[in-house]
């Protein structure tokens, strides 16, 4: 098996790194691309060292099984034709293909078959917070077809990469300093505030980041599900919660929800109030599963069940979840 960073010296890049050696996939060789900054950085790897070099148009990608690519979508969209023209497995990390018919956009715990097929020779990671949703919907979707979603979303500086997680710790510093916050990375201070705006906004009044969810799940589910969002920056460094509200077609019972999140796959429930445990994302960074707790049923609605979830967004939101579609592509190989 031999397999490709693509973007590699980048926050998911890095992860990619971690997730691999944790998993033990099976790597017989790995080639580590970047940009022009970042050619010629040396990345040490289960022992061995590799040397990052720069993405080109040329046929470095022969030979290459599996290609993580954490680029952005601009460089996605630029290089798929060279990462796939030799039968590379390319899974995307970007938004470029996500919503194109001719690629699968897989989470492994709800539809790992769509991986199968691949036209273009492209899998699509679907968004961190679409991701950790789908996860936990499934396990209700099970028991009754879910009608409609609403969800905040709690995201944390990770989602801008590495350099928004230095700029947060940094404005901490420099206020305690007593001197003015530096804001580069987000629209405004991160530090001590909550930025109810995530990516650029619509004509329809959402962001991009709230049509992602819509349109993702939809997508993963195979469902007509109804999906309303609003997302919001928090001055958290790792980790994204979301506040999740459901409508079924039937009634599910709190116990019954919290029997299918139990048993559910890639999930953990940490539901028990009287001893004030729940999920918050100080303790859940870095970790695999999408945590589940503070399950209660709407007091409006008998068919409504609302719940709260935490997830790493650089692992399970991003490079873990890419890694599980390329271990279940090696079990069906």
């Amino acid at each position: 098996m031999k397999i490709a960073i693509v973007g590699v010296s980048g926050a998911v890049g890095q992860e990619f790194l971690k997730v691999l050696s944790e998993r033990h996939f099976p790597i017989d060789d790995m080639i580590l691309f970047g940009s022009s900054r970042s050619a010629g950085r040396v990345y040490s790897f289960c022992g061995k060292e590799y040397t990052v070099k720069e993405l080109r148009h040329n046929d470095d990608f022969k030979g290459i099984d599996i290609a993580f690519v954490s680029a952005g979508a601009g460089t996605s969209r630029e290089y798929a034709e060279t990462i796939t023209k030799f039968g590379t497995v390319m899974i995307d990390n970007s938004s470029a293909f996500r919503m194109d018919n001719d690629v699968p956009l897989v989470v492994p715990e709800v539809n790992p078959g769509d991986a199968l097929t691949r036209p273009r020779g492209i899998i699509a990671n679907p968004n961190c917070t679409t991701i950790q949703m789908v996860v936990a919907l499934n396990a209700i979707e099970k028991i009754s077809h879910i009608r409609r979603v609403h969800v905040s979303t709690y995201q944390a500086a990770s989602g801008a990469g590495a350099t928004a997680m230095k700029e947060l710790t940094e404005q901490y510093a420099q206020i305690v300093r007593g001197e003015q916050p530096v804001v580069e990375k987000f629209f405004y201070q991160l530090a001590y505030n909550l930025i109810p705006q995530v990516d650029v906004f619509t004509e329809n009044g959402y962001t991009k980041e709230e049509m992602k969810m819509y349109n993702e799940t939809r997508k993963i589910m195979h469902s007509d599900i109804q999906v309303s969002a609003t997302c919001v920056r928090v001055p958290v460094l790792r980790a994204h919660s979301e506040s999740i509200w459901i409508e079924t077609e039937q009634p599910v019972s709190v116990e019954q929800a919290r029997k299918a999140f139990q048993e559910g796959d890639g999930l953990v429930l940490q539901d028990n109030p009287a001893e004030k445990s729940y999920p918050m994302p100080l303790f859940l960074s870095g970790k695999d599963p999408v945590y589940v707790g503070r399950i209660r049923k709407d007091l409006s609605n008998p068919n409504g069940l609302a719940f709260w979830l935490v997830g790493d967004q650089i692992k399970k939101g991003a490079a873990l979840n890419a890694v599980q579609i390329a271990e279940y592509l090696v079990r069906q190989a």
